[in-house]
């Protein structure tokens, strides 16, 4: 078995353990809810409504599965409660695959620009700096050439962790004293790129200032930067969020993608949360796709999120 074969094996078990305590979550609701019915009438919908959104899925995705749901039933008439949940994962698949059902490209991908440059953003406290280690070993391990770029000047100690992390992924890192101008740190990380041949750039950046204004302020000053350095840089931006934290995920969402032009999410944490049902609430209500997630603490178990086996996985 090759790399990629251990890769694509470890990741398709890691995705089914960690989504455990939200399938169990999940399907413990709707047991109870059919316990004892026949139909799926009006009152087992408004049940199934409760366990959606207690699931975290969202209420304007509950809605619209609600709304599928009832209009099968209007159609056929007569709907079983056994059939409720092939309804529902049925519906999961449709919302969240829409028209393409398509396998995601891997680490080992063709990148569209050398070098590549990510710019990571997100709040503090969710996983934003695991998952840069995570993401640089993995690019790393596909055969990219990757450097980081320790652009969180403003939290103490977030220097030295994306430091620990880059010698863990056995990557470089560009940084500078606590304090330092970000887009400085951001500059110089792209020159050194550039002059080393580096296939992969990923770039830290501050999960709070004094206010939010200044954050995003911080965050567009630091794109301008990049773009001056790189032409078109950065070619991805990538919001972090903690899956455990449900729909405060789905706010933090909000807030970033109306002052910043987030390309991809990054759900962490799913391994440790019965709450992964916002997975499939965020896919649904942002027009941005959700490009990798957690499912473990080990430095491999981040992967590319594949909504196909995600769907697999959650209803196995």
């Amino acid at each position: 078995m090759g790399l990629f074969d251990r890769f694509k094996k470890h990741d398709q078990d890691r995705l089914e353990e960690g989504l455990e305590k939200t399938r169990t979550s999940l399907f413990g609701k709707l047991d109870r809810l059919v316990r004892g019915k026949d139909t799926v009438d009006d009152e087992v919908l408004d049940e199934l409504e409760e366990v959606l959104v207690t699931s975290d899925v969202g209420v304007k995705t509950t809605l619209d599965i609600i709304d599928r749901v009832e209009a099968r039933v209007a159609r056929d008439k007569y709907v079983s409660t056994k059939e409720l949940q092939a309804m529902i994962r049925a519906e999961i698949a449709d919302l969240m695959l829409g028209d393409s059902a398509e396998r995601p490209a891997g680490f080992d991908a063709p990148l569209p620009h050398r070098p590549y440059v990510i710019m990571v953003v997100g709040v503090n406290g969710v996983g934003k700096t695991t998952t840069i280690g995570k993401l640089a070993y993995r690019y790393k391990e596909a055969g990219k050439r990757v450097l980081l770029g320790a652009a969180d000047t403003f939290r103490a100690a977030a220097i030295e962790q994306l430091d620990i992390w880059a010698e863990r992924a056995g990557v470089p890192i560009i940084k500078q004293k606590h304090g330092a101008d970000p887009a400085a740190v951001a500059f110089d990380t792209l020159q050194a790129a550039t002059a080393r041949d580096v296939d992969v750039v990923i770039i830290d950046t501050a999960g709070r200032l004094h206010t939010k204004g200044g954050l995003m302020d911080e965050l567009a000053k630091i794109k301008r930067v990049m773009g001056r350095q790189v032409p078109g840089a950065p070619h991805e931006v990538l919001l972090v969020l903690d899956a455990s934290t449900g729909q405060n995920a789905i706010r933090q969402a909000e807030a970033f993608t109306e002052s910043v032009d987030v390309t991809g999410l990054v759900l962490t944490k799913l391994d440790g949360t019965a709450k992964g049902g916002i997975v499939i609430g965020i896919s649904n209500e942002f027009r941005i796709p959700v490009k990798y997630i957690g499912v473990g603490e080990r430095i491999e178990d981040l992967q590319v999120f594949d909504r196909r086996a995600f769907v697999d996985a959650l209803f196995k």
